[in-house]
């Protein structure tokens, strides 16, 4: 998987900030979703801020403990790419948006409710 440099492949298991058409796959738990089907998550940042980098570690975290390895993380950094929130309709930061499974699901915020944050990309029914 390329990052912009020719020269440099991504690693499974890397995650590295990306422009929106770099991805990274990883596998996932069997009992989540249907086999084979890659969770595509973005999350929209606005530099290094610290709700930014709070954002990414949660995201990250419950990737790991929820999807195992069959999700791609991509982190578009708003500064970098200022036509993105127009584009995609980002009104804070930052925001998750879940592109794959369907339907596409929202989120804004740093990510640190755990439960909430689960009920949101449907890994956790509400009870």
């Amino acid at each position: 998987m390329s990052t912009g440099d020719p020269d440099r492949t991504v690693r499974p298991g890397e995650i590295v900030p990306t422009t929106p058409n770099t991805k990274r796959k990883e596998k996932k738990k069997e009992n989540e979703e249907p086999a084979g089907e890659t969770w595509i998550l973005r999350l929209y940042v606005a530099g290094q801020t610290p709700n930014s980098l709070t954002a990414f570690e949660n995201l990250k975290n419950i990737c790991e403990n929820y999807l195992e390895s069959m999700y791609t993380i991509e982190v578009i950094d708003l500064l970098k790419h200022p036509q993105l929130a127009k584009d995609h309709q980002i009104i804070a930061v930052p925001t998750l948006i879940r592109k794959l499974p369907t339907p596409v699901k929202k989120i804004i915020g740093n990510l640190s409710d755990t439960e909430k944050v689960l009920v949101g990309l449907d890994l956790r029914k509400v009870t």
